[in-house]
Order: structure tokens, then sequence, then C-alpha cells
């Protein structure tokens, strides 16, 4: 459901509010703590930026925060950059997943894909690292931020 680097941001911006304040992550540290390849991960910040999720200083003491406040940024924000949340391929091979041209999969794949984007829309960063430890995405986060760790691919895709 998420690009790789839908993924990548996602996780890149849980790290980041992680940090203490004043604190900033460099692209390096970043991709070293997620298990990540430092220049796409670069490249990622660089438009997470551009879209206002974070910001980025240069020089030696320089990194990246996050923009504002984690509970102000929504999973959406974090992902539109990359790739349309509401945007549905169909399941059986289709270009998109169209009312107007159903497959058989249509209706009950129209639903989830709603729920998904209202998951999105309506999540913040904020919210994911409140949700408990037994909880698939709250455990999916847990994994995320501490360093070194390396969830699978996709893993926060699957576990909502």
């Amino acid at each position: 459901m998420l690009s790789q680097t839908s993924q990548y941001a996602l996780r890149t911006v849980l790290q980041l509010a992680t940090l203490p304040a004043g604190e900033r992550g460099s692209a390096v540290d970043l991709a070293r703590r997620l298990g990540v390849p430092a220049n796409y991960l670069s490249k990622t910040l660089h438009q997470l930026a551009r879209a206002g999720v974070v910001t980025g200083t240069r020089g030696k003491h320089g990194g990246f925060v996050l923009a504002r406040p984690a509970h102000r940024i929504k999973l959406a924000e974090v992902v539109a950059p990359f790739q349309e949340v509401g945007q549905r391929s169909c399941l059986l091979g289709g270009p998109t997943c169209l009312d107007s041209r159903p497959c058989a999969a249509h209706g009950h794949w129209k639903a989830v894909a709603e729920q998904v984007a209202t998951f999105f829309s309506r999540t913040t960063v904020a919210d994911l690292h409140q949700l408990p430890a037994d909880h698939p995405v709250g455990q999916i986060v847990e994994a995320s931020v501490k360093k070194g760790s390396r969830p699978s691919h996709g893993a926060l895709a699957r576990a909502r």
C-alpha cells in the first residue's frame, strides 16, 4: 500500500519526533539508525523539507527537525510528496480502481482504501507514539525509533 519511499519518510519523521528539543538529525545518522541508504534518505528528507514537514540546516551542526510539533503533522502530509494516499490501484490488474469501471473486488477494496485514507488524514505523528506497545502499529513505531533497528519494509502499511 505504501511505496518504499513513503515508508522511509514515515519512519524518518517518527525518528525525528523522538529527538530531544533542539537536537537535529543528520541524514547520515538517521539512515544508520533506520537501516536505509543514506543517499536515498537524503533525497527523501529534502522532499519532506520542500513539503514543509521538516526543516533542514546546512553546516557542521546542521541536520533536520520537524517543521511543526508532532501533534500538528498528519501522516498524509508525510506521505503526500511521494504518493497519493487516496488513489487506489486495482487489485485485479487495472491501472486504478474506478467507480466507472469496477472490477470484481471494487466494492470491498474501495471500502478498505477509504479507511486507509481516513487513517492517514486523521492520524498525527504524535498519535503513533501514543499507541500501546501491544498494538500492531505501536510495535512497529517502537521498532522504528530504536537505534539500529530495522523493521521490515511495509510493516507499517500492513499493520493497520
